[in-house]
């Protein structure tokens, strides 16, 4: 079987044996004494025969072979095996792990890309020092920057600061996982183990709204689904589509909660040389044509909580506005639009919204990409990991940040941050399924590969007697294969590196 172990580590002591038919798994620090038959508490390791055995699939992934013939992988007779002459990454996901740190990685695993030898060494890595990030595209207000957020009422992490059309959150964290509670660290690590595995979890902020999250899926936000991530700001959305909106209306006022626009004091009215509306709106004056705190954050028109756009009309100016007075009212998705014309004493009223404006409307919202909830796993792959790599993990980094080293998890591309250690972000959809487990420390096993090639790995000073052919591992009875997607570079190419100048 794959991954076998040993029933008693080399070096045990006498009195670190078990009793007959019964395995210590020292995968992690938790050391389940686990039964013939039995899983350990994280379910990924097993007593099978008396052994210590990787219950999980061993994945590895292929592509078409480099001759350009054609691989059947999604064809009827396809059994999901390793197909010959398709280039094969063996991946971390079902490997095991170097806990207690002391030996080689899993795999050590060496292979041939276009002529070039190459090794990827696997491993799966216990992350306590790990957390998700998570890009929520809506204007909706979710909750104040800090606030906490929970799950079955524990705090798992908290709103943080707002990007472009998307709010984020910032969950996980060695803190959440072992800074606080018992039952804090339990639910912080189921949390992050199946929102990253792709299943929904249902989240509240504090003084703020409910969630229901997935990555890959439009959000939840109090029980709404979004559809629409917004075009721009309403500053933006002025600046797109004022000649479309020339000669069919005198002022439009796009309502958003961060910088709300007003077409004819806009450069880009001015531009058009469109006649001064003499409406004023609420809030703070940026420059011409741009305002701050309109209103407050919620749920309604363009992030803020308007329910009736009229609310954020200050003034119209009497020496200025007129009669008959064309105003539209729309947000930056184009889900709320009302028009308006001026009457004899210089109100507003609603009205039909002409043809061509509401062509207008319909395309600020087409210019809206899908509402989605993004999930990138964050992790310090330092520490004794590296140790599973070299003897000396200090080149593994100074590999990485020279790149000569290229940083995978599950096979999928990674950002390695600057700076110091080996700091990955991934987003987890482009993964393979089911990806990550955990270990009841509590801590989330994540997959993660180095690849260099060989002749850069022996002089980094890699476990080279650990170095296995890729053929050696088609025998394995927990191997899963799967076809690579091609989105993303082939892990198992070199990079090119560094020169010493570089």
């Amino acid at each position: 079987m794959l991954c076998r172990r040993p029933a008693i580590p080399d070096g045990a002591t006498a009195a670190a044996k078990d009793k007959p038919g019964v395995v210590t798994c020292d995968a992690c620090p938790v050391l389940c004494r686990i039964r013939e038959g039995r899983t350990g508490a994280c379910d990924r390791y097993g007593n099978v025969g008396g052994v210590l055995t990787r219950m999980d699939p061993f994945v590895v992934t292929q592509r078409a072979g480099r001759d350009g013939d054609l691989v059947p992988f999604q064809g009827k007779d396809w059994d999901g095996s390793l197909i010959p002459g398709a280039e094969t990454f063996v991946t971390g996901i079902g490997s095991g792990t170097t806990y207690p740190d002391y030996k080689p990685a899993p795999f050590i695993v060496a292979s041939d890309h276009e002529g070039v030898d190459m090794v990827t060494v696997v491993s799966e890595g216990i992350f306590s020092y790990c957390g998700l990030k998570v890009k929520i595209d809506t204007d909706r207000y979710i909750g104040p920057e800090t606030a906490p957020v929970r799950v079955e009422g524990e705090q798992v992490g908290h709103v943080t600061t707002a990007e472009y059309g998307s709010q984020m959150l910032s969950l996980g964290g060695v803190r959440h996982l072992t800074g606080g509670s018992k039952r804090e660290g339990v639910v912080t690590c189921d949390m992050m183990l199946r929102l990253s595995n792709g299943e929904a979890i249902d989240f509240t902020i504090d003084s703020g709204e409910r969630l229901t999250l997935q990555a890959g899926r439009a959000p939840v936000i109090g029980g709404r689904h979004e559809e629409r991530m917004r075009v721009g700001c309403g500053s933006a959305t002025i600046g797109i589509f004022a000649q479309q909106w020339f000669g069919h209306t005198d002022e439009v006022i796009v309502v958003d909660d961060h910088i709300t626009g007003v077409l004819t004091e806009h450069q880009a009215g001015r531009f058009l040389d469109m006649q001064p509306a003499g409406i004023r709106v609420r809030g703070r004056k940026s420059t011409p044509g741009r305002y701050f705190q309109v209103a407050e954050p919620g749920s309604g028109w363009g992030g803020t909580d308007v329910t009736d756009p009229l609310s954020i009309i200050d003034t119209i100016n009497p020496k200025v506005a007129w009669p008959g007075e064309r105003l539209l009212m729309v947000s930056t998705t184009g889900e709320d639009a009302e028009y308006f014309i001026l009457d004899d004493d210089l109100r507003p009223q609603k009205a039909p919204m002409p043809a061509e404006l509401s062509v207008v409307v319909d395309r600020i919202g087409e210019n809206c990409e899908p509402a989605l909830a993004t999930v990138a796993f964050m992790a310090g792959a330092g520490g004794s990991l590296r140790a599973g790599v070299t003897e000396n993990p200090v080149r593994l980094t100074r590999s990485v940040r020279s790149a000569l080293t290229r940083v995978t998890a599950g096979g999928a591309p990674v950002y390695v941050w600057p700076g110091g250690g080996i700091t990955i972000m991934v987003d987890v959809t482009t993964m393979p399924e089911n990806s990550f487990g955990y270990v009841p420390t509590p801590a989330i096993v994540a997959p993660i590969e180095f690849t260099l090639r060989l002749d850069d790995y022996a002089a980094l000073g890699g476990h080279m007697d650990a170095v296995r052919q890729v053929g050696e591992i088609v025998d394995a009875d927990r191997l899963r294969v799967e076809k690579w997607h091609d989105r993303a570079p082939w892990p198992g190419a070199p990079l090119h590196g560094l020169t010493e100048d570089g």
